[in-house]
């Protein structure tokens, strides 16, 4: 037992009291020259949730207490209260009230004390006790001036309820009405937090300053630093000889590359033979990142703690410096490649009979688009298939292992989301210009399936060879999630056929079958992202839990390490296996290594997504702009005591206030969730086919109004003609009617 668990040991046994530091230093007998250590011990098992500090300074430990626990707070955005994601997973959420949560944040981990353990909504309920570690770096918003005597920030992240107060010698240039970003320097035991201006982004409505917040309140970072790019730098652009000894050479094989027209890093080529047996015998050669970025450097710091590229709709912020993601590491054609390749020999029913693992150098043959590919096996486009009449015999072998492959997918029951994607076109100044639908081809779902195929191989040889390893598990739905999208496909006349209940869970196949009676309807993408959003997220994690979307025994993220962090994590750990090094203490290295970097790339993917999706509402709301009093047909997605949301063909989501349906006074049914007026009795449900009229849009909070077309008169267009005020509460640092209506809430439930 090491020093800090025998510490940790003595605080968690029946003797122990609180006992501030000094008294620590002498009860535990360290020297002074020990000090430090003892310090940085302590402050670890803070950070680790496993003890913490009281406000006199006096440190307790948690376990033991069994209405104690530790997670992360989750605000609500529409409402003054929040959930703690408890850290132990096997934990349900508590519900924490506004006026509960002291002096925590969105995002902040936090020591819950439960205080009913079954409340009136169901969940368990608790008061914040303390605030481990702060979740927010840099919080942007707009900045406003208090009268003469301070400004202070409204956050753009509507999860964070707090102003931040700023002093005039703090606010750097900003002007009133500009977005700014702010590093938090104090939190007042008021439950103020004061902060200064580090970054003036813009005027609020300008797209530019609305994206460049979305970045810093998602903790992207940008730039590369110094020290990474001048490693970058120093690697060679060319592969040579020396570097070939211990792989196995594959420059002479019909090897390529599929990807999109704009891609720029092209991370994985594949190949394709019949071997004599008319086993088909897939290759997948996946860049070798881990050749370039090595433990220890600073190009492998930076590419952990930015986990993942981020796509958004007017850049590309990469994980790794373009020397790498577009050099040295990119699979580019006519030029040899370091990889790690995977071949798997497959049977005419899609099973992988057999697999090997190796490292490799290719030299791609084509740099081939799914654009050019779809038009070749699609329409026989005669001047492409001469053009390359040296890999169309290969292609075509891979569009028939491509539909064996995803037959057998089919039969095990996975889920098969082919609902069609939206691509926002934008010119040069990165202003959006259209939204279009992404048409995805033969070629784009045959590289899928391949890929796929490669990750599951890899997981399950990792799985049996017992090495500590990244897997990429989906969980199975909450009991209470399927029942409340039972309860939304009722609407449509569907169900899921058979008992659901603990006892008998939901399996993959029910869901695809409710996916296929939807397909081609205008209910299909609402239908499908409902369920999407009832699924639980996918994560990275040391442990192989399987995935269910997939029905997968074994899943993994191999095939892009160019921008994923855990694909480049196996395959340092696959490499070290295939020489032998995966022994003794690297073993122990390598499991809490896996541990700590499945958590910090969900993390990671988790900001990144979060911005992606953030970043296209704002291109939408922009682009919606230009279409105001333009009347277009929608389906209603959902139905709310306020309104309904409507989505148009092209994926855009907007909103219909219920006071503007001023042909009757219309009241919501929450049981059948539905709004139905007084007098005619007309009532609206989700997946009902609407007319509207796009009526306002609002940069600063993303959203677009709608009103139906049968009511959009001059009047009431002239209505949303006037522009968003602030609330006085803002205006005038009022206090906010989000509390007074939420404790109004408690006093009619008492």
């Amino acid at each position: 037992m090491d020093r800090k668990e025998k510490i940790l040991s003595y605080m968690c046994s029946k003797e122990y009291i609180p006992l501030k530091f000094a008294e620590l230093m002498i009860v535990l007998d360290v020297p002074a020259e020990n000090e430090e250590e003892l310090r940085d011990i302590l402050t670890e098992l803070c950070i680790e949730g496993k003890i913490y500090m009281t406000k006199k300074g006096r440190y307790m430990s948690v376990e033991g207490e069994s209405s104690t626990v530790v997670g992360k707070l989750v605000c609500n955005a529409k409402g003054f209260f929040g959930f703690v994601i408890c850290d132990d997973e096997n934990e349900s959420d508590i519900f924490i009230s506004g006026d509960d949560m002291g002096d925590a944040i969105n995002g902040d981990r936090v020591i819950v004390h439960i205080d009913d353990n079954d409340n009136a909504k169901g969940h368990r309920q608790g008061h914040i006790t303390k605030v481990l570690e702060r979740g927010n770096k840099v919080i942007v918003g707009v900045i406003y001036k208090e009268k003469d005597r301070y400004f202070y920030v409204r956050p753009d992240n509507r999860k964070i309820y707090s102003k931040i107060i700023i002093a005039q010698s703090d606010a750097m240039t900003a002007q009133m009405g500009d977005r700014v970003a702010v590093q938090i320097t104090r939190y007042s035991d008021k439950k103020k937090i004061f902060g200064e201006v580090i970054s003036v982004l813009g005027q609020q409505d300008s797209l530019k300053s609305c994206i460049e917040g979305i970045i810093l309140g998602n903790d992207i970072k940008q730039e590369f630093d110094k020290e990474t790019l001048n490693e970058a730098d120093k690697i060679p652009q060319t592969v040579t000889e020396s570097q070939f000894a211990g792989r196995e050479d594959l420059r002479d094989m019909i090897i390529f590359t599929i990807d999109g027209d704009d891609a720029r890093d092209f991370d994985d080529a594949v190949s394709l033979t019949l071997k004599d047996n008319g086993n088909y015998y897939l290759g997948v050669h996946i860049a070798d990142v881990s050749e370039y970025v090595k433990e220890g450097t600073a190009l492998e710091n930076e590419a952990y703690k930015r986990g993942t590229s981020v796509y958004l709709a007017d850049r590309v912020i990469p994980m790794l410096p373009t020397s790498l993601s577009n050099g040295i590491c990119s699979l580019n054609p006519q030029v040899d490649r370091l990889t790690l390749s995977v071949f798997m020999e497959i049977t005419g029913d899609g099973n992988v009979v057999s697999h090997k693992l190796c490292k490799s150098v290719i030299c791609s043959k084509e740099r081939m688009t799914y654009n050019n590919v779809n038009k070749m096996l699609e329409d026989g486009d005669e001047e492409l298939c001469e053009r390359y009449k040296h890999i169309l015999p290969t292609l075509k072998l891979m569009e028939d292992l491509a539909q064996i492959l995803k037959n057998k997918r089919t039969l095990r029951g996975a889920i098969q989301f082919d609902f069609p994607e939206s691509h926002i076109v934008v010119n040069e100044n990165g202003e959006p210009i259209e939204i279009e639908k992404e048409v995805r081809g033969t070629s784009n779902k045959m590289i899928e399936e391949f890929m796929l195929s490669a990750n599951e191989t890899i997981a399950e040889y990792a799985f049996w060879s017992e090495i500590p390893f990244v897997y990429r598990n989906h969980e199975a739905p909450t009991l209470e999630k399927i029942m409340t999208f039972n309860e939304f496909i009722l609407h449509f006349g569907l169900s899921f056929k058979g008992k659901i209940d603990r006892d008998t869970p939901i399996h993959p196949k029910a869901l695809q079958q409710i996916l296929d009676t939807v397909k081609d309807t205008p209910q299909e993408r609402i239908v499908a992202s409902t369920m999407l959003h009832s699924l639980m997220k996918a994560k990275y994690s040391e442990e192989n839990l399987g995935h269910f979307g997939l029905a997968a025994k074994y899943y993994c993220h191999f095939t892009s390490p160019i921008r994923r962090y855990p694909d480049l994590a196996i395959h340092r750990i696959l490499k070290d296996f295939l020489d032998g090094k995966v022994t003794g203490n690297r073993i122990s290295y390598l499991a809490g290594y896996v541990s700590a970097a499945s958590k910090h790339s969900s993390d990671c993917e988790v900001n990144a997504e979060t911005a992606e999706r953030d970043v296209d509402d704002l291109m939408k709301t922009a682009y919606m702009s230009s279409f105001i009093g333009q009347t277009f047909e929608g389906v209603v997605a959902n139905v709310t005591n306020f309104g309904m949301f409507v989505e148009l063909d092209n994926s855009v989501e907007g909103l219909i206030r219920v006071e503007n349906m001023t042909d009757d006074y219309y009241e919501y049914d929450e049981k059948v969730n539905t709004l139905t007026g007084r007098r005619k009795q007309k009532s609206y449900t989700t997946g009902d086919v609407v007319n509207i009229v796009v009526a306002r849009t609002d940069i600063l909070s993303r959203q677009i109004d709608f009103v139906l077309a049968k009511d959009a008169d001059r009047k009431l267009l002239k209505k949303f003609a006037k522009p968003i005020e602030i609330p006085k509460s803002e205006k005038h640092g009022k206090k906010s009617k989000r509390k007074k209506s939420f404790k109004k809430y408690n006093k009619k439930k008492k």
